[in-house]
């Protein structure tokens, strides 16, 4: 869980400065950047959840199922999903992580 913590903490910090979708998705060493820790946060979610079938996360599948195509298909990776995602999605699992390692 301190994976995915750690994770969502690097993103938050490459995104200071980065205040709108078009700076996003003009800046390709922040995408891969951000990119690359979405990738960890659905490992260690994957991890996670093998380790605790009993614990569940909100979202733990579509975590893993994103990761996948981040991995797997990359290609076809849209700048918007991502932008929605950390914009979205990024605080409210902080948030559940912070409370399942306070527990």
């Amino acid at each position: 869980m301190s994976d995915i913590l750690i994770a969502i903490n690097l993103i938050e910090e490459f995104l200071e400065g980065i205040n709108s979708f078009g700076k996003y998705s003009t800046d390709s060493k922040t995408k891969s950047a951000i990119e690359r820790q979405l990738v960890i946060i659905g490992e260690a979610v994957n991890n996670f959840l093998r380790s605790s079938p009993s614990n569940t996360l909100k979202s733990a599948q579509k975590i893993v199922n994103f990761r996948n195509r981040l991995v797997h298909a990359y290609d076809s990776v849209d700048d918007n999903i991502v932008w929605v995602i950390i914009q979205n999605h990024l605080l409210p699992l902080k948030t559940e992580v912070i409370n399942q390692l306070s527990a």
